[in-house]
C-alpha cells in the first residue's frame, strides 16, 4: 500500500533549466513536486558543460553567463518547497490506479503525473574519431570548458563549426595568448551575430580543414590537418586544443516508457501531451510540427505542460491561473503568517 505522502502531483524528470522553471511553474499553481536529475548538480548540460560560456537568446538578457542563470533559476524554483534528487537515473515507469511507479537506480517515486524535461537525454561528447584520441583526453584535450583561467596566456586551438565553437574561441580570445578555430567547412553553424563578430576579431580562423592524425606522447605535440577539398596539408601546434563537435544524445530507458519516440525525441502534441496520459514532455526532448529547440521554447513550453497537468489530474480545474503578481503576492503574505506564526 502506497502511502498517501509518497504521492506527488508532478514528477519532473530532468534538471536542466527548462526543468527548473517547470517545478517554479508547478510551485506557482500550488502542486507537489519533485524533480529526479541523473547528474550530481542540477542546471544540465548548462553546469556541467558550459558553467562560464554566455547564453544570449534568453528573453530579457543580453547575455547571461550560464552559472548565473542556472543559480537565478534555482533561487525561482527555491521560492516554493520542492524535493530534488541527484544522482538518479530513471530506469522504469509503470502506471497502476492512475498512478505513476518510477524506478531509478537508487529508489522508487510515486507521482500522479510526470513531466520529462531531460533535454536531449544521456550524452556523451563527440570525438575527433582519431587514432589514440582517448590517450590525451583530459590532459591537453578537452571536450569541456570548466574554468577559462585554465587556459590563460595559451596557445588554444578549437574544432568544431557550431554556436558553441564560436562562442568559446570568443570568451576565450581576451583570456588565452591566442586562439584558433578549425572547422570542416566554410560556413560555420553558429548563429550570424557571432559568427560576424569571430571574423571581426583576433581568433585565427582555418577553414575548411579537418584533423587527421595527433602526434606525441604523453601529450599531444601537434596535430595534422587536411583541407577538406583540396590537397593542403597542415599541423597544428598548441598548448591546448578543444573538442566542440557537439554530443550524442541517447534516450536510454526512456525507450521503453511505451511513448512515441520521433527522430530520438518524444512526441508530443500542442498541451505538451506524450502518447501515455498523464507524461507530458517539454524542451528539447520533445518534438512536433514546427519545433523549435531552444531553451526559451522549453520555458514557454513548461507552463503548457504544468496547466495541462492540472487539468488532467481534476478536470474540473482551470487551465488559466491568475497574473504572477498576484501568485506571488499571495505567496509571500502566507509566508510572513506562517513567520509569524512560528514565534
Amino acid at each position: 500500500m502506497i502511502n498517501e505522502n509518497e504521492i506527488y502531483d508532478m514528477t519532473i524528470i530532468g534538471g536542466g533549466p527548462v526543468g527548473l522553471f517547470t517545478a517554479f511553474y508547478a510551485g506557482m499553481r500550488q502542486s507537489s513536486v519533485k524533480i529526479i536529475e541523473s547528474l550530481p548538480e542540477l542546471g544540465g548540460q548548462l553546469a556541467a558543460l558550459y558553467p562560464d560560456k554566455y547564453v544570449y537568446d534568453v528573453a530579457g538578457f543580453p547575455k547571461i553567463k550560464a552559472s548565473d542563470l542556472v543559480d537565478g533559476l534555482m533561487q525561482q524554483m527555491n521560492q516554493f518547497e520542492n524535493d530534488v534528487c541527484l544522482n538518479e537515473e530513471v530506469k522504469e515507469v509503470t502506471k497502476e490506479d492512475g498512478i505513476f511507479t518510477i524506478k531509478t537506480s537508487a529508489q522508487t517515486h510515486y507521482s500522479k503525473t510526470i513531466i520529462i524535461t531531460a533535454g536531449n537525454g544521456a550524452f556523451k561528447p563527440r570525438t575527433m574519431n582519431l587514432e589514440n584520441e582517448d590517450r590525451f583526453a583530459g590532459k591537453n584535450l578537452h571536450y569541456r570548458i570548466e574554468n577559462l583561467t585554465d587556459f590563460e596566456n595559451k596557445d588554444v586551438c578549437i574544432f568544431g563549426g557550431g554556436d558553441s565553437a564560436v562562442d568559446w574561441a570568443l570568451m576565450l580570445e581576451n583570456v588565452a595568448s591566442k586562439v584558433s578555430i578549425i572547422h570542416r567547412r566554410d560556413r560555420f553553424r553558429a548563429h550570424d551575430y557571432t559568427v560576424k563578430l569571430m571574423q571581426e576579431s583576433s581568433v585565427d580562423v582555418l577553414t575548411p580543414f579537418i584533423p587527421t592524425e595527433i602526434v606525441g606522447e604523453s601529450r599531444i605535440d601537434t596535430i595534422k590537418l587536411k583541407q577538406a577539398k583540396g590537397d593542403e596539408n597542415m599541423e597544428l601546434k598548441a598548448d591546448d586544443y578543444i573538442v566542440n563537435y557537439g554530443f550524442i544524445s541517447n534516450l536510454g530507458p526512456i525507450n521503453d516508457w511505451g511513448l512515441e519516440i520521433e527522430n530520438n525525441s518524444i512526441l508530443a502534441n500542442s498541451k505538451a501531451e506524450t502518447t501515455v496520459p498523464g507524461i507530458y514532455a517539454v524542451g528539447d526532448i520533445s518534438t512536433y510540427a514546427g519545433k523549435v529547440k531552444l531553451m526559451a521554447t522549453g520555458f514557454g513550453e513548461a507552463p503548457i505542460a504544468v496547466s495541462n497537468a492540472i487539468v488532467y489530474m481534476d478536470p474540473t480545474a482551470s487551465l488559466h491561473t491568475a497574473h504572477s503578481t498576484s501568485i506571488m503576492s499571495r505567496e509571500k503574505k502566507k509566508k510572513k503568517k506562517e513567520k509569524v506564526a512560528t514565534y
